[in-house]
């Protein structure tokens, strides 16, 4: 099966785009700035090439190339200060109009940690109370009461930390020529809404689970408690505060940004239909931006972590946002236990993808937009090149792995048989492993190259022999080759080695009736 997209990631790796690097809206007067920059812009791909040699250095316009990545967006934060901020590429694939610095992206899930700031903002009001059952508060709707409401109601805190024990996970968006549903109308799961209905699914506060619905039920409290629409309320509590003018939680798109915004780009390079969805669920992923503005919001909340004079929340309240639960789950963001003071947050929309990182207590950030589904296999390479040049002294588990890039500039047999020669080293599942060889396959197979997915996928079964859903995987790429009985083979296989496997099962059936 394909891979799932974890909620936070801290290490990442890989992109796409064709163009040369745009200019900067900051041209940095600081020679060795611009040194080190063009250090972080040149990517060092070592294994043994065809010619002999054991490494390449590759341009950053190159590897958005092959990671079909049209446009990327960068700020780099240091000192508490943006020193940096670029354009690279494109704003829609094939075409020639260049992302700047002050290009639209889609924030998707980045949105939610500045639609808490906005919460934490009313609390510093004392317009909400963070351990309150928000039922108090909410006016044109309530969170259904069940047994698990009796147990512990819904508070803010919960709900900003993903500790209510809400269900749904994220939100697809809307075509832009589709019916949008209201607010009440996603929050009950009715259409046109394309969600099940928002609900309590286990007890408040017990545990955390990631709930876009969750901060949907939050949208409606800013709403319900300041009676504005929800996009002036962050305009008010957040954006204009912070001078995040390239910003706007405006959803559908308002005219006058449409023509600074970037398009989507799904993973197979194409364009998404109509350049970009819409997201109703404004709070959890309504979000358009620059990397500048959001690199203004890093350094707002650690700047009110500090207990700067004039900040945008009280340090109590701003620390609130960075600081672990007793159990180490996180409040707003994911809190790195090994680098002390860092957070950080990633989003993924339809054809976007995002990540935020800041470090309240050194004053250092990184904030990366790219126009992609594939945006986050560069995330790992800029953000350990940055932190290397600059001297940050984060601790990196590892460094990024880079198969398929590898793949894409030698050739899938090349890259697999180098691949197989270093798992018979010894290799580490973190340094090579099942899920590499499974989100290359998929690259593939999203791509239309079929039997590069069914070179990896058959090299996947047979280095993990055992695993469900390495089976599973190969089964799926021998249907998109219209190999029927391969694939309901390695389909059963799959479901001997796990019997849960309904996808297995499913497909199974879905062959037999064929």
């Amino acid at each position: 099966m394909k891979r799932i997209v974890p909620l936070f990631f801290w290490l990442f790796a890989g992109s796409v785009a064709a163009q040369s690097p745009n200019k900067s809206s900051w041209a940095p007067s600081d020679n060795s700035t611009i040194v080190r920059i063009h250090r972080v812009e040149q990517v060092k791909l070592e294994m043994p090439f065809p010619d002999g040699s054991s490494f390449k250095n590759l341009k950053l316009d190159e590897v958005m190339a092959a990671y079909h990545i049209p446009g990327l967006s960068i700020a780099i934060i240091s000192n508490y200060k943006i020193i940096f901020s670029k354009g690279y590429g494109v704003v829609t694939p094939g075409s020639s109009r260049p992302v700047t610095p002050t290009t639209l992206f889609q924030a998707a899930s980045v949105s939610k940690p500045i639609t808490a700031m906005a919460s934490m903002a009313l609390v510093d009001k004392h317009v909400l109370m963070l351990d309150e059952d928000v039922n108090h508060f909410l006016t044109t709707w309530k969170v259904p009461s069940n047994t698990f409401t009796e147990q512990h109601p819904v508070t803010l805190r919960e709900l900003i930390s993903h500790r209510a024990g809400v269900n749904v996970h994220g939100f697809a968006g809307y075509n832009r020529n589709q019916s949008l549903p209201t607010l009440i109308q996603i929050l009950d799961g009715v259409k046109p809404a394309n969600n099940p209905p928002i609900r309590v699914t286990a007890v408040p506060g017990e545990q955390e689970s990631y709930s876009g619905g969750g901060i949907v039920i939050e949208q409606l409290l800013l709403t319900d408690v300041t009676h504005k629409p929800f996009s002036a309320i962050m305009d008010d509590l957040v954006l204009h505060k912070l001078g995040m003018i390239n910003s706007t939680f405006t959803q559908p798109l308002a005219s006058q940004w449409r023509s600074k915004a970037a398009s989507g780009t799904n993973s197979n390079g194409k364009a998404v239909p109509n350049q970009w969805f819409v997201y109703p669920e404004q709070g959890p992923a309504g979000l358009w931006t620059t990397a500048t503005d959001l690199a203004r919001f890093a350094i707002g909340l650690a700047r009110a972590c500090n207990g700067t004079p004039r900040a945008i929340l009280s340090q109590p309240l701003a620390k609130a946002m960075v600081t672990p639960f007793n159990d180490g789950g996180a409040q707003c963001f994911h809190l790195d236990p090994i680098n002390k003071g860092l957070f950080s947050h990633n989003g993924q929309n339809e054809g976007f993808e995002s990540l935020l990182v800041m470090n309240w207590k050194t004053g250092n950030g990184l904030v990366l937009l790219a126009n992609s589904d594939n945006g986050e296999y560069l995330w790992d390479i800029l953000l350990q090149g940055v932190s290397k040049e600059f001297g940050w002294n984060y601790h990196f588990d590892q460094k990024p792995k880079e198969w398929l890039l590898m793949a894409q500039i030698v050739g899938v047999d090349a890259m697999l048989k180098y691949f197989n020669t270093q798992k018979a080293t010894g290799l580490s599942e973190n340094e090579a492993g099942e899920g590499d060889l499974n989100q290359m396959g998929y690259f593939y197979l999203s791509d239309g190259e079929v039997s590069k997915a069914l070179s990896i996928f058959k090299d996947m079964v047979q280095l993990y022999p055992t695993s469900a859903n390495a089976y599973d995987s190969l089964g799926e790429a021998y249907m998109a080759a219209g190999e029927m009985g391969a694939a309901k083979e390695s389909y059963s296989k799959s479901l001997a080695l796990n019997p849960q496997n309904d996808n297995a099962r499913e497909k199974i059936l879905q062959l037999e009736r064929k």
